[in-house]
């Protein structure tokens, strides 16, 4: 090695501690964030009260000491012992859950599926104090919740700007997956503006922000310690975290909480218009120099469509000044839109672009199947092939959703290979072609032990005012 050569050596190793602790410097630091917004992030469990009959099985024919009877014993219902009568005996289904608090007189933010159908909901501070909770109000369209808790001089939370993030820069979650709580995990925004299936009313901010069952209703924070998002959802095959992550921006929550606490309910603007994609072929076809806005394929007779004059075949490529990249841009943008106002439209018909004003009606709340009256909580019955809880519709439910036959999804027990939901009424199954049309919870469970296990079957299930197909992948034969 020449002297040259060995003096270059000696100083590049000379300098290379310095390079390293200026990369560490470059990392972000967010120690100092969590010290001050950590303390507004709480733990929401939740207990839901479910019942059975207790008593020994009646098991006629069989001696006392028949190793059958262990089998009686551990799965067979109970019966009430003579004198004893029914003895229902409560059991409680916890569930964890995150949450924020936005004010210091006790309100708090969470997801709507992490209080739903609770009977009790406990939250605790990071100081260690527990406080039951009220639930002002809930939106399932969006999933936010908000919570009141009697409490005052709480540390709130600060709000930023989710408009102005930009993919790639970093984020930070506080929350209790799996129940450890303020547990913190960072990454970066992977991208902006998500749509989801049956999720028209929520921009999404995806992040690779480690995510998990228990951070949901938790904050987002930007690196300035604002709040930018409610994390929500996952994408999984397994259930847990797989580097896809989506929060709610926190604009849209505080659009939606305030509503809540004033109104107790949320309104959303709808225009009666069957809509679909614009590709480049329609483009093309239409005139147009790209695939942008939201094809009218249907409109519905005597809605505010029709009355402003809109037509099956129009594009809308503006609403109310909003440009509509993708037709998934319009209900979001119709939704924010208070019912009752007139506001411009810009659509594209016959190759060329008109302007034109729509009356913004109101959309109708969810109709959700209640709980059947008398039933209570869901009894520890059976779960059907699927893993599902179901029960015969009242004459009640059936009128108030307008259908005549169908069952309700009273409970999910297990993982699901679909998108199946407490609430859901399963109408009708399809396998191989063959519809069959259900009308009793009976019916449902039989059918399902006919069905070979790796076939793949759909469900039509009716969800709040929304008729979709859910499709059950058949199981994969093993060697």
């Amino acid at each position: 090695m020449s002297k040259k050569l060995a003096k270059i050596l000696m100083a590049v190793l000379a300098i290379a501690p310095a390079i390293a602790i200026a990369q560490v410097r470059d990392l972000p630091d967010f120690t100092v964030l969590v010290e001050k917004q950590g303390g507004a992030v709480v733990n929401i469990s939740t207990s839901t009260e479910r019942r059975a009959e207790t008593g020994v099985p009646q098991v006629p024919g069989l001696n006392e000491n028949d190793p059958l009877n262990d089998f009686f014993r551990r799965f067979i219902p109970r019966q009430p012992e003579p004198g004893q009568g029914p003895g229902p005996r409560q059991f409680e289904n916890r569930s964890l859950g995150s949450g924020f608090v936005i004010s210091g007189d006790g309100y708090i933010l969470t997801n709507a599926h992490v209080v739903n159908n609770a009977d009790e909901i406990t939250v605790k501070l990071n100081d260690k104090r527990e406080f039951k909770a009220k639930v002002i109000g809930a939106d399932a369209r969006t999933d936010v919740a908000l919570l009141k808790i009697e409490a005052t001089g709480l540390p709130a939370v600060r709000f930023g700007d989710a408009n102005k993030l930009k993919v790639g820069e970093w984020v930070l979650a506080i929350g209790s997956p799996f129940g450890f709580d303020n547990t913190v995990t960072a990454g970066i925004v992977s991208a902006k503006g998500r749509s989801l299936p049956q999720e028209n009313f929520v921009p999404f901010i995806q992040t690779d922000v480690a995510i998990n069952p228990g951070n949901s209703g938790g904050p987002l924070f930007n690196m300035r310690g604002e709040v930018v998002g409610i994390n929500s959802q996952i994408y999984s095959r397994t259930g847990t975290y797989m580097g896809l992550s989506f929060a709610i921006p926190i604009d849209v929550a505080m659009d939606i909480q305030g509503q809540l606490r004033t109104a107790g309910k949320v309104q959303r603007g709808r225009i009666g218009v069957v809509i679909q994609e614009v590709s480049r072929e329609l483009a093309e076809s239409f005139g147009l120099a790209k695939p942008v806005g939201a094809l009218v394929n249907g409109v519905e007779k005597g809605g505010p469509a029709e009355k402003a004059g809109i037509e099956s075949g129009d594009i809308i490529t503006k609403f109310n000044g909003k440009a509509v990249d993708n037709s998934s841009d319009l209900p979001r943008i119709v939704g924010g839109t208070r019912p009752g106002v007139s506001v411009p439209m810009e659509i594209w018909r016959k190759g060329a672009a008109r302007d034109i004003n729509v009356v913004v009606g109101e959309l109708p709340e969810d109709r959700v199947a209640g709980r059947t009256p008398g039933r209570g909580r869901p009894a520890e019955q059976a779960a059907n092939r699927l893993g599902l809880v179901v029960n015969d519709l009242t004459p009640e439910q059936r009128r108030d959703l307008k259908i005549n036959g169908g069952v309700i999804v009273e409970e999910v027990r297990q993982a699901v290979r679909g998108d199946v939901r407490t609430g859901d009424v399963i109408i009708a199954v399809t396998t191989r072609g063959q519809t069959t049309e259900i009308g009793s919870a009976d019916q449902l469970n039989k059918l399902l032990t006919q069905i070979d296990r790796n076939a793949t079957l759909t469900l039509h299930v009716r969800r709040g005012e929304s008729n979709m197909f859910v499709t059950i992948r058949g199981e994969t034969p093993r060697g």
